[in-house]
């Protein structure tokens, strides 16, 4: 192993992986040597949220996140949500309510909503706005965002009556 690099093992989006990491590598890059690219680097600086995964759980700006730190968690991308072919209902609801333009920060809002619902069930207005602070939207399809929030949450609701 090259000088400065080190190996880590992970669990990404269910599946456990192992990979060689340079020290200032951070967890965009590594998602990217696994051909991931739903997170994005856009600010370099965590202030727009378009790189944006979870961590344990827990959404982390990917590109100040170094790959150091990944090593022994659980990394879950927005590629994850879909399952066997079907788009999450928080997936489902942006593109229903048009909440994207570009799509740019998409792939993190989809995620830091992902992690609101699983928190609230029915949050309100504020409650989505306050959560969805530190995501940007170039696009300014903010209304459409907060309605796609909303839908979600119903189809959330109803997929659990069910």
């Amino acid at each position: 192993m090259a000088a400065g690099r080190k190996t880590i093992r992970f669990t990404l989006n269910g599946k456990p992986v192992e990979t060689e990491i340079a020290n200032h590598h951070n967890a965009v890059e590594v998602l990217e040597a696994f051909g991931l690219f739903g997170a994005r680097e856009s600010c370099a600086q965590g202030l727009c949220g378009c790189c944006t995964l979870l961590v344990d759980g827990k959404a982390v700006s990917g590109c100040l996140y170094l790959a150091a730190f990944l090593d022994g968690a659980v990394v879950t991308s927005v590629e994850h949500l879909e399952r066997d072919g079907a788009l999450s209902p928080v997936q489902e609801a942006f593109i229903e309510e048009g909440a994207f333009q570009c799509g740019f920060c998409t792939p993190g809002f989809v995620l830091m909503v992902e992690q609101l619902l699983d928190r609230c069930a029915a949050p309100s207005e504020d409650e989505i706005r306050h959560y969805l602070s530190g995501n940007l939207c170039r696009c300014a399809t903010y209304p459409q965002i907060i309605q796609a929030v909303q839908r979600a949450a119903e189809k959330r609701k109803a997929s659990a009556a069910a």
